[in-house]
C-alpha cells in the first residue's frame, strides 16, 4: 500500500512537472512589484537608494507613459493584460455598464471590485501562467480578488490598505518559501503610500519625501529577503501614473455651465464623464462642446486619436479633460469631499503623468536607461520571462527588448 502511494505521489509530481512550460521549473521567479503613483523623476529625488541601486545594477527608463485615463484601476490592468482601457474594460476607477443598469463601479465597491464581470474582458496575465501550470500569487492587484474567467491565483488576498508594508513583504516571502512545485513562479507586490500621501500633501512635500524612503525600505526588505532564501528573482518595478499637484483655485464648476438636473457625472476630478437626462442630450451637448478656460469636452467617438479611449460601452457619452493642474466636478462635490493637494488622471503625454520602470534580475543587463515607453509593453515582457504564449495584446517586445541580457 505504501509503495503503491509513493508511485502514485512520483507519477502526480511528473505530470504536472510535464505540464509546466519547457524550463518553467527552472525559471526565476518574476516578481511584478507596483508603487501606486511612483512618478518616474522621483527615482531622482535622492531617497530611494535601494530603488536607484536596482536601477544602476539593471535597466531603467526614462519613464513609462501610462494608458488613457492615467488612473490607478485602468492602468494595473494594462499592465498584467497588454491592453490598454478602451479594449480590457477597466475604463475608470468608476464606471458604469449599461448591462447592469444602477449599478457603479468604483474603488471602494467591494462586490463590484471582486466580480468578474467588470474584468473579464481580458486576461491578466496570472490567469495565462495558472492555465499554463505555473503557481502564481498576488499580494494585492487590481482584479486579483475575482475569479476571472472562473480562474484565481494560487495565491492571494483581499486588499487591506491597512496592512503595513514589511507585511506585505514577509507574506510574498512566505509565498516564495514553499516547497517545491507549490512555489509561485510569478507573484505581484502592491504598496500605495506614495500614491495616498501624493493625493493629501501633494507631490513636493516633505511628506511625500517621507512615503518614498519608508517603501524604499519595503523593497529593501525583499531584496534581503530573496538573498536569505537563495531565491535570485526578476524583479520589475513599476508604477501606474504619475502626480501633479492641484488646489482649490484650480476648479472648473459644472454648476456654471448647466442646471443640475439636466446630466448626471460618472466621473469628475481631471476627467468628467457626463451623461445628459433625457431629453437634454442638445442642451447639455452645446453648453459642454463649446471653448471653455482650462477644460476641453468631447463625445466620446470624437476624442483626440493618439488617447485610443471612447470606444468600449462603458465609457460615457461626454468626457471633459482638464487641463492638467485643475479638475473639473461641482460645488456640491468638493463641499463634500474638498478637493486634495495632489492628482493624477492626466493627458499621459505629459511627463509628470509618467511612471516608474525599473527592472533588476538575471535576464536583465546592468546599466541599461531606456527612453519613454508605453506601459502596454510590459505585458510582453513577462510573458517572455515566465516562457508562456501571451494572449493578444497591443504592447511592442522591442520597446524592452535592449534591456535583456538575450
Amino acid at each position: 500500500m505504501i509503495l503503491r502511494a509513493l508511485a502514485l505521489a512520483v507519477a502526480f509530481l511528473l505530470s504536472a512537472c510535464a505540464s509546466l512550460p519547457p524550463g518553467a521549473a527552472s525559471r526565476p521567479p518574476v516578481i511584478l512589484i507596483s508603487i501606486d503613483g511612483f512618478r518616474a523623476d522621483y527615482l531622482d529625488r535622492g531617497v530611494t537608494p535601494v530603488i536607484a541601486g536596482l536601477a544602476a545594477g539593471g535597466a531603467r527608463a526614462e519613464g513609462m507613459r501610462p494608458s488613457h485615463p492615467s488612473l490607478t484601476f485602468p492602468n494595473h490592468y494594462t499592465l498584467v493584460t497588454g491592453l490598454r482601457p478602451d479594449r480590457h474594460g477597466i475604463v475608470d476607477n468608476t464606471m458604469t455598464d449599461p448591462a447592469r443598469p444602477g449599478v457603479t463601479f468604483s474603488l471602494g465597491n467591494a462586490a463590484q471590485v471582486t466580480d468578474r464581470f467588470w474584468w473579464d474582458d481580458a486576461t491578466p496575465i496570472w490567469v495565462t501562467a495558472e492555465r499554463a501550470g505555473i503557481a502564481t500569487a498576488t499580494m494585492f492587484w487590481p482584479g486579483s480578488e475575482a475569479a476571472i474567467q472562473g480562474v484565481r491565483p494560487r495565491y492571494w488576498t483581499r486588499y487591506d490598505q491597512t496592512m503595513p508594508a514589511p507585511a506585505r513583504v514577509d507574506q510574498l516571502l512566505v509565498w516564495l518559501d514553499a516547497p517545491g512545485g507549490s512555489r509561485p513562479g510569478f507573484l505581484t507586490l502592491y504598496f500605495d503610500k506614495v500614491d495616498t500621501v501624493g493625493h493629501n500633501a501633494g507631490p513636493d512635500s516633505p511628506e511625500l519625501l517621507e512615503a518614498l524612503a519608508a517603501t524604499d525600505q519595503a523593497i529593501g526588505r525583499l531584496v534581503d529577503g530573496l538573498r536569505a532564501l537563495g531565491i535570485a528573482a526578476n524583479l520589475i518595478l513599476v508604477a501606474d501614473h504619475g502626480m501633479v499637484p492641484t488646489s482649490a483655485e484650480r476648479l472648473v464648476l459644472l454648476d456654471d455651465l448647466l442646471p443640475a438636473d439636466t446630466y448626471r457625472t460618472v466621473t469628475g476630478g481631471p476627467t468628467a464623464g457626463i451623461v445628459p437626462a433625457p431629453g437634454q442630450e442638445r442642451r447639455v451637448t452645446q453648453a459642454l462642446l463649446r471653448p471653455h478656460p482650462h477644460m476641453a469636452c468631447y463625445p466620446r467617438a470624437e476624442l483626440p486619436a493618439r488617447l485610443a479611449y471612447g470606444a468600449h460601452r462603458r465609457v460615457p457619452p461626454i468626457l471633459c479633460l482638464a487641463e492638467t493642474g485643475w479638475l473639473i466636478g461641482t460645488r456640491g462635490r468638493y463641499a463634500r469631499q474638498p478637493p486634495g493637494k495632489g492628482a493624477h488622471g492626466y493627458d499621459p503625454a505629459d511627463l509628470r503623468m509618467a511612471a516608474l520602470f525599473v527592472a533588476n534580475g538575471p535576464a536583465f543587463r546592468p546599466g541599461v536607461v531606456l527612453p519613454v515607453f508605453d506601459n502596454v509593453s510590459v505585458y510582453p515582457l513577462l510573458a517572455g520571462l515566465l516562457g508562456i504564449s501571451p494572449e493578444p495584446h497591443q504592447g511592442r517586445s522591442a520597446d524592452l527588448r535592449p534591456a535583456l541580457r538575450r
